[in-house]
Formats: structure tokens, C-alpha cells, sequence
């Protein structure tokens, strides 16, 4: 038997009601030759069944993300790889056969093959007012720089740079997926491949726009901050949230506060130093805003708002002060959210 020249892997828990339908697409799906492989981490409802009878191959996993993916690419027998999350759908027949060639013509371009690409986002069922704040994640999803590449965008590089990385860390719990995008970004390059991918707004929906940007933001900065004791004792946070209530921030806030307090005061210190530059570094997000809010006519280059933030403002403010002075907007911002949410759980649960 010939292998394939593509190997799709899902991660998924408890995913019958999504999975049909991604596996329906990807049947459908012309001019690639794959298998599709299913990396089950003890889903409860009908997973297997749904997937195998879908033409997949099922694999049990140890539950968490990382650990999943890496069951399946253990087992991957394609020469490419495509990583996509069960909630994930193709937009176009073709897709699939589009972006292999836009990978290889890449790895061409730059003389070796140590390229990954990702799809840019669509939030198909958002609509008004959340469907044009999504509009701006959607547009960032489709950029490459550090902390716009994340695992549902749909991840896609050959079987031999994958082992070369290492695959994913099977012992995270969170940020598998920006671990691997780091080391990717370190020894690679990252493109942005042909086509769209449609996932849902209904986390959006469920936990409040606000809310969830908010816990987003908090997640990344701790992540690129270094507070791991976070993640350490994140997951039970997580397992606690109702997803068909809005998402409770106060006690993330309150993890911190908690974690702060072990550590002690010069530690403490370092921390918030490192969130200043972090949050310093992340001022590129409101000059993209921008870039997105100007009439085309004023647009003498597609980003010229992100352009001057490059080449100028990244490197006027490349200072400590602007550090402190970011440092202090975040840990007043910290302390007003605190409270604002803390008060907001108060009063839901009247």
C-alpha cells in the first residue's frame, strides 16, 4: 500500500457532535492523497464510534492537547502533516492540494524545508457587533508574527521537520501549541498558506467577547512572562468554568495575586518588570487596528500603520521607561479587573 502523501491529525474529547462534519470535508477534499487520524483523549459520548465510521483511524491518547497530537503523529504515515482541531472547517474543495503546493513552492523559495504554515481564521457564526471585534482576530490570524500562531489555525509541515523539532511537549498542560511555535519561528519559517479556515464564535458567545479576550491576553502574557507556576495550577480554574455561563476572570486574578504572594517581593518584581516589556512589545496590536480601520484609499502600502510601528515607534520606545510606565497601566488594569469581576460574580449569582 502507497503512503499517503498527507496525514491529517485531530485531537479530540468528547467531539461527536462536531467531528462529522470536518470529517465529511475532508473527505471531500480533491487532488491530496491522506489518511486521517484521530488522537482520542477518553472522550465519554460517541468520538470513536463518529470517527471511525467516518473513514478515520482512531488512536487513544493520555488527555491533554499535546499529548494527543503527539500520539498522532507517532502513528502519521504521510510525508506532510496537517494538524486540525475537531471544530475546524475547509472552505473550498481544494484546499488541502493548495496549500501542500503553496508549502512546497516555500520550501523552494528559500532552499530547504524547514517551513510550517497556518490558515488564517473566519468566525462563520459570528454576527454584528461580535462578528466585527472577531474581524480583527481573524485579520491577525492571518499575520506571522510571535503570538498570532495558534493551534486551531490549522498547522501544516513536512513529517521530517516535524521530527527535527521534537514534536509537541506531551507534558503541557496549556501552550503547546505556542512552545512549538517558538521553536518553529527559532529554527524555521512560518507562511501563511492559500484559503480560510471557518471555526465558531460560540466560546465568544458563551463566555462574553470581553471576558474571554481578556483571559486570552492574560494567558499569553503569563506564557511569554514566564509564570509557569500559572499553568501549574491554572487547569483546575478551567475545569470549573460552565461554558453556558459568562466566564468567571476573578479567580485567574486571584491565582495571580496568590502566586505573587509565594514568591516574595524580588521575584515578584521581576515578574512585573518582564510584563512591562511584554506588554511594551505587544503595541503593535493597536497600530494594526488602525491599519484596519483606514478607508483603502488612505492605504499607500497594506499595513502602513503596522509599517511605521516597525520602523519607528518599536525602536523609539525600545526603552525601560517605556517599560515602567507599561508595567504600572497593567498592574492598575490587573487590580481594576479584579475587582470589577469579582463584583460582576457577586451579583450573577443573585
Amino acid at each position: 500500500m502507497l503512503e499517503p502523501r498527507l496525514s491529517v491529525i485531530i485531537p479530540t474529547l468528547n467531539e461527536a457532535h462536531a467531528l462529522p462534519g470536518l470529517l465529511t470535508q475532508l473527505a471531500g477534499q480533491r487532488q491530496v492523497d491522506m489518511e486521517v487520524i484521530v488522537a482520542d483523549g477518553g472522550s465519554q459520548d460517541a468520538t470513536r464510534t463518529v470517527a471511525e465510521a467516518g473513514g478515520a483511524r482512531c488512536v487513544a491518547a493520555p488527555q491533554g492537547r499535546g499529548a494527543q497530537l503527539q500520539a498522532g503523529a507517532a502513528v502519521a504515515q504521510g510525508k506532510e502533516l496537517l494538524f486540525l482541531h475537531a471544530d475546524s472547517s475547509l472552505t473550498d474543495p481544494e484546499q488541502l492540494a493548495t496549500a501542500l503546493e503553496a508549502l512546497e513552492q516555500a520550501r523552494q523559495r528559500l532552499g530547504h524545508d524547514r517551513v510550517a504554515g497556518h490558515f488564517a481564521l473566519h468566525f462563520h457564526d459570528a454576527k454584528g457587533a461580535l462578528a466585527r471585534r472577531l474581524g480583527f482576530h481573524a485579520a491577525k490570524s492571518a499575520l506571522n508574527r510571535e503570538g498570532c500562531t495558534h493551534g486551531d489555525q490549522g498547522w501544516m509541515m513536512s513529517q521530517r521537520f516535524y521530527q527535527r523539532l521534537g514534536g509537541f511537549n506531551a507534558n503541557l498542560a496549556f501552550m503547546e501549541d505556542q512552545e512549538l511555535a517558538g521553536r518553529i519561528r527559532r529554527s524555521g519559517v512560518w507562511i501563511t498558506l492559500p484559503g480560510v479556515l471557518a471555526t465558531s464564535a460560540r466560546r465568544f458567545q458563551q463566555e462574553g467577547y470581553f471576558r474571554r479576550t481578556l483571559l486570552n491576553a492574560l494567558i499569553m502574557t503569563c506564557y511569554h512572562t514566564g509564570w509557569d507556576t500559572f499553568f501549574q495550577r491554572a487547569p483546575e480554574l478551567y475545569r470549573q468554568q460552565d461554558r453556558t455561563r459568562p466566564l468567571q476572570l476573578a479567580p485567574f486574578f486571584r491565582l495571580l495575586g496568590q502566586l505573587n504572594r509565594e514568591a516574595g517581593l524580588r521575584v515578584t518584581w521581576q515578574r512585573w518588570q518582564a510584563v512591562g516589556r511584554y506588554a511594551r512589545q505587544a503595541m503593535w496590536q493597536p497600530f494594526f487596528l488602525l491599519d484596519l480601520i483606514l478607508p483603502p484609499q488612505w492605504r499607500r502600502t497594506p499595513h502602513p500603520c503596522l509599517d511605521f510601528y516597525d520602523r519607528v515607534w518599536a525602536r523609539w520606545t525600545q526603552r525601560w521607561p517605556f517599560d515602567g510606565v507599561a508595567m504600572v497601566i497593567v498592574w492598575l488594569a490587573c487590580r481594576l479587573f479584579w475587582g470589577w469581576y469579582a463584583v460582576k460574580a457577586y451579583v450573577e449569582k443573585k
